[in-house]
């Protein structure tokens, strides 16, 4: 929602993920809330391309850990799933939150669900003019939709900065989606390469999965260590694409990455995407800067383990010394 009279508030984040196949997708929601606690930006939408309920019910569960709100009828953010296709198969890392019923959860249902397209077009409407930004770390299809309802271009244009894309295997999967998401998304888009996650991968200090362990340890039943847990054999560290997607988003100004010229990404029957230099182009692509890992890392690791804050608060500009 606006804030009308309180003046503009932190840059909005519209998350589409394909939650519940990786652990950086949970990773990067977790650092989002992270951002949201220090007020640099806020959680707009939630949605998740991975037709499966228990992905809606892991997607809650995170909400609700990290604000504290009640189920999706007690004023929850809404989480929107897509129900397109085969209904995908259950994973370890969904069945060790969704399965466990230690962790609240608001989502029960398919109808307690929100249809993922006009979830993130109502999310777009309330917003001040250019002040959002769209995440997506996974396959297109979410937003492939949203571009289909007639008028949603020209409000996206209004309401939306930049579109960050962490483009791998898993989200270029839907290559119609994903090539009509670059031909005809209307603002800059930036990408995310998977080489990004694995030359940054979410950190464990001494070794790795410490930081696991020992920076949400200020919790004894945190969902995104079971989560972590489960999805791999321990220890190891995670690939982090979707966390540098998301670090970018917030962060563009502190050159965490570098960027390539201007151009234009073509996407190729196996999903790879090429991006063809074109001075008016909108879309670059983000590039490793090997001397920032070290400051990266560090970022992942403190702001993905924040305590939760509750409530993103109303933003107030400061007063005025009297």
């Amino acid at each position: 929602m606006q804030f009308q009279g309180q003046g503009k508030p932190p840059v909005g984040i519209v998350f589409d993920a394909d939650i519940g196949s990786t652990i950086d997708d949970a990773l990067a929601l977790a650092m989002l809330f992270g951002f949201q606690g220090k007020n640099e930006s806020r959680v707009l939408s939630v949605s998740t391309t991975r037709s499966s309920l228990n992905a809606a019910i892991f997607a809650d569960v995170l909400v609700r850990f990290y604000t504290g709100e009640p189920g999706p009828f007690g004023g929850a953010m809404p989480i929107g799933l897509c129900l397109s296709g085969k209904m995908a198969a259950p994973t370890p890392m969904l069945d060790a939150v969704a399965g466990n019923a230690k962790y609240p959860r608001g989502i029960l249902k398919m109808n307690d669900t929100a249809d993922p397209v006009a979830l993130i077009r109502n999310a777009l409407s309330a917003q001040f003019d250019q002040n959002a930004i769209v995440v997506l770390t996974g396959p297109a299809t979410n937003l492939a939709g949203l571009l289909a309802l007639p008028g949603t271009p020209a409000l996206i244009a209004q309401k939306a900065r930049t579109l960050v894309v962490a483009a791998d295997a898993l989200t270029m999967s839907d290559i119609p989606g994903a090539r009509r998401l670059f031909a005809e998304w209307p603002t800059p888009i930036v990408v995310a390469g998977g080489e990004l996650g694995d030359d940054f991968p979410f950190p464990g200090f001494p070794f790795p999965g410490a930081g696991i362990e020992k920076d949400f340890a200020w919790s004894e039943a945190h969902p995104l260590v079971a989560a972590y847990r489960a999805y791999r054999p321990m220890p190891y560290d995670a690939p982090a694409l979707a966390m540098a997607a998301a670090l970018y988003a917030v962060r563009p100004q502190e050159n965490y990455f570098k960027l390539s010229d201007p151009g234009v990404v073509t996407v190729a029957d196996d999903g790879r995407v090429r991006l063809a230099p074109a001075p008016s182009g909108k879309h670059r692509t983000l590039i490793a800067d090997p001397a920032q890992k070290e400051r990266i890392q560090q970022i992942y690791a403190e702001t993905a383990s924040t305590r939760p804050v509750g409530r993103a608060q109303r933003f107030r500009p400061p007063q005025k010394k009297q």
